[in-house]
C-alpha cells in the first residue's frame, strides 16, 4: 500500500547531477528550503506517457503554477543525469528542472520505489505528484495502484486546480504556415501580441500538403486551430480575436 506523505519532511539526499562538463551534488535542502515547490516524479525518461503528455502540459502550465506561488518545478525520474538531461533537451521543456533520482534514494525515501522489473526498467518511482512548502510535503496526489501504468490524478491540470482553480489555462493554439508567407507572418505577430502561445507546422518540414489538405481542407496558409477550433486564416484570426 503507498502511503502518502503529507505533512512529513522530504528525503534528505544528495542529487548526482551533470551541469556542463562537470558533475555537480544538489541536496533535498538545495533544492525545498525556504521554497515553495511542485514536483512530479514518473517512472522513466522518454518513455510514452512520461514524454507525450506529464511533461509536455507541465512545462506548459508552468507560468500558471508561477503565478499560483510556486517558484520552481521539478521532474523527477529514477534515470541517471546524462539520460535527464538529454531528455529536456529532446522536450524543449526549459521551465522544469530535471532531476536524476539515479539510485532511486528519494524516491525510496519517500516510500515509492517500486518493482518494474517485469518490463525490464528494474526499481523505478510510481508516478506522482507533490506540493512541497519549505521541504515539508503539502499536498501529494499518488496514482491508485493499478496494473500498468496508471495516469489518473498526477497530472498538471489537477495540480493547478489545487493550486489555483480559478487560474486561467493557456489556449491550445497551432497554426500551418510556409516559409516567406507574409499572412502566415501576421498570424504569429496577432497570436504573440495577445500573448497566446503556438506550436508552428512549417510546409516541407513538419508536413505536407496533403497532410494539410487532410487535416484542414484547404491547401492556403496559414491555418490556425484554437483550442481544437479551426479558426481559419490571419483575417479569420484577427476577427477571432477581436470577439474574444
Amino acid at each position: 500500500m503507498l502511503q502518502s506523505m503529507e505533512g512529513k519532511k522530504v528525503p534528505s539526499v544528495v542529487f548526482k547531477t551533470r551541469q556542463g562538463a562537470e558533475w555537480v551534488d544538489v541536496s533535498s535542502d538545495e533544492l525545498f528550503s525556504g521554497k515553495r515547490v511542485v514536483v512530479f516524479s514518473l517512472p522513466g525518461a522518454f518513455t510514452p506517457t512520461c514524454s507525450s503528455t506529464h511533461v509536455p502540459r507541465f512545462n506548459q502550465l508552468a507560468p500558471a503554477l508561477k503565478a499560483a506561488g510556486v517558484d520552481e518545478i521539478i521532474c523527477m525520474a529514477v534515470n541517471d543525469a546524462f539520460v535527464m538531461n538529454e531528455w529536456q533537451v529532446e522536450q524543449k521543456a526549459e521551465r522544469i528542472r530535471f532531476i536524476p533520482d539515479g539510485n532511486g534514494d528519494f524516491t525510496k525515501g519517500m516510500g515509492l520505489l517500486v518493482d518494474k522489473s517485469a518490463i525490464g526498467f528494474g526499481d523505478r518511482s510510481w508516478r506522482y505528484s507533490m506540493v512541497v512548502e519549505n521541504g515539508v510535503v503539502e499536498k501529494q496526489f499518488i496514482e491508485p495502484e493499478k496494473p500498468g501504468d496508471p495516469f489518473e490524478v498526477s497530472d498538471a491540470d489537477t495540480m493547478l486546480q489545487y493550486l489555483a482553480p480559478n487560474a486561467e489555462k493557456p489556449l491550445d493554439a497551432t497554426i500551418f504556415t510556409r516559409k516567406g508567407c507574409p499572412f502566415c507572418a501576421k498570424a504569429k505577430r496577432l497570436l504573440t501580441e495577445q500573448g497566446i502561445e503556438y506550436e508552428e507546422l512549417l510546409l516541407n518540414r513538419d508536413y505536407t500538403d496533403t497532410t494539410q489538405r487532410a487535416v484542414t481542407g484547404s491547401t492556403s496558409v496559414p491555418q490556425v486551430y484554437i483550442n481544437g477550433n479551426h479558426i481559419g486564416g490571419s483575417d479569420d484570426l484577427e476577427a477571432w480575436l477581436k470577439g474574444r
